[in-house]
């Protein structure tokens, strides 16, 4: 009887893991109302396709609130077409290129490079939690963790991330 339980907790992670990590990042962002800024922004840079693909992404995905919060007309103006590359750089400015999840985040402060890697971030985790400073000197803090793709993890944040000056990171 032993070996069946061993054999049917098995069969039960495996088919839970498999279908917690059956779409990938911009799949999941999509079925999620609270990214709908997020998704427009996306397909607005061009980058849908990309994290939709093959890759090892983390991405810090700003809810709806958070786009909400930048200045009156801020999100209307980097939607614009002419307005691409800088939409395309705040974009990056969210995403690495490795997966890693909240626990891979050493203890304290630690500069983090994302993809757009003229850029860092300032990742501090701690017993209260992980938080992100950005370019402009702000936080945002990690509001949920390890939301598990199959070509990433997504960390959901409560601020866009800017970028800007290189953020204090003691």
């Amino acid at each position: 009887m032993s070996t069946l339980s061993t054999f049917a907790a098995a069969a039960v992670m495996a088919v839970a893991g498999s279908a917690a990590s059956a779409e990938s990042i911009v799949e999941i962002a999509a079925s999620d109302d609270r990214f709908s800024t997020l998704v427009a922004a996306v397909t607005a840079a061009g980058l849908a396709e990309t994290l939709a693909g093959n890759g090892d992404f983390t991405v810090y995905a700003p809810v709806n609130d958070a786009f909400a919060a930048l200045p009156d007309g801020t999100v209307e103006t980097l939607l614009l077409p002419e307005n691409k590359g800088q939409l395309t750089d705040i974009l990056l400015y969210h995403v690495d290129d490795r997966v890693l999840m909240a626990a891979d985040f050493p203890v304290g402060s630690n500069y983090f490079k994302p993809i757009n890697d003229s850029e860092r971030l300032c990742i501090t985790a701690g017993t209260s939690g992980v938080t992100i400073a950005d370019g402009s000197g702000k936080t945002a803090n990690v509001i949920i963790a390890d939301i598990q793709a199959d070509n990433g993890v997504i960390h959901v944040i409560d601020k866009v991330l800017l970028p800007g000056t290189r953020p204090d990171c003691h």
